[in-house]
């Protein structure tokens, strides 16, 4: 790889883990770096390679909201889990799907993400404990433990986003503890994925290193900045975020034919 390629990717894996500790998605700018810097490089490799970088960065926000807050480990641990294994059954699973047959999908989902978060400006930005019920606990993990984490291990791009989502509107955490137990259990999708990508021979070990140490310092700086800005911030950050990977896919369904 030639210096301004692997300089180019170092960039964004360090942008990449300040949007996945802020609220997630780092991987619409990591992966397609991948794919762009190293032509030729199989899908699975560059999700694996992805995920040797993500671990680092997703634990380390992990930690510093640990540090920095209370998370609900009766709703994070369970899930985190649950998420490694699922992870893995859908890293076993990916290159099976075409991107033809989930994109428009999670298109749809995303659109209706965005739509929901703008008609309720106070979503996440303040707490609703009321919410947290024993029956929308079990459903919130398993929908970010089972069905999230199974997205991850597939394809990846807006895991962190759709965890911070599934947080704040079942069980009503604010857009802060929300991200911070999102970075639990996306530290736990990553490291199931990781396991079966590196068993298989689809982990680039050396360039997925050096884009970790970029990961982790990007991840630093977006949780930090994240606990200090607070709810507000972290839902303007989320929804550029969603309106960034609606373009992205868009543009992949559309118009890159």
């Amino acid at each position: 790889m030639d210096p301004v390629s692997l300089t180019t990717l170092l960039a964004a894996a360090t942008m990449a883990g300040w949007v996945d500790a802020v609220v997630g998605g780092g991987g619409l700018l990591l992966l397609p770096a991948l794919l762009v810097a190293a032509p030729g490089l199989p899908v699975a490799t560059a999700l694996g390679t992805n995920k040797l970088a993500a671990i680092f960065g997703t634990a380390t926000a992990a930690a510093t909201y640990t540090r920095r807050t209370k998370l609900d480990w009766r709703v994070a641990g369970p899930a985190a889990g649950l998420a490694v294994l699922s992870a893995g059954v859908g890293a076993a699973l990916a290159g099976s799907v075409p991107a033809s047959a989930y994109r428009p999908v999670v298109l749809v989902v995303l659109v209706a993400v965005a739509v929901f978060v703008l008609l309720r400006p106070r979503l996440g930005v303040v707490a609703q404990p009321q919410r947290r019920t024993p029956a929308r606990v079990a459903v919130v993990i398993a929908v970010a433990g089972v069905g999230i984490a199974l997205y991850d291990g597939l394809i990846g791009p807006g895991t962190g986003t759709f965890l911070v989502l599934a947080f704040t509107a079942l069980i009503g955490a604010d857009f802060v503890h929300g991200s911070a137990m999102a970075k639990i259990v996306n530290a736990g999708t990553n490291l199931g994925a990781l396991v079966v990508f590196g068993v298989t021979g689809h982990v680039w070990w050396l360039l997925g290193a050096a884009m970790a140490v970029c990961n982790i310092a990007g991840a630093v700086l977006g949780a930090r900045m994240a606990l200090r800005r607070g709810s507000g911030f972290v839902r303007v950050v989320l929804l550029v975020v969603v309106l960034a990977l609606v373009a992205k896919l868009g543009y992949d369904q559309w118009m890159a034919r």
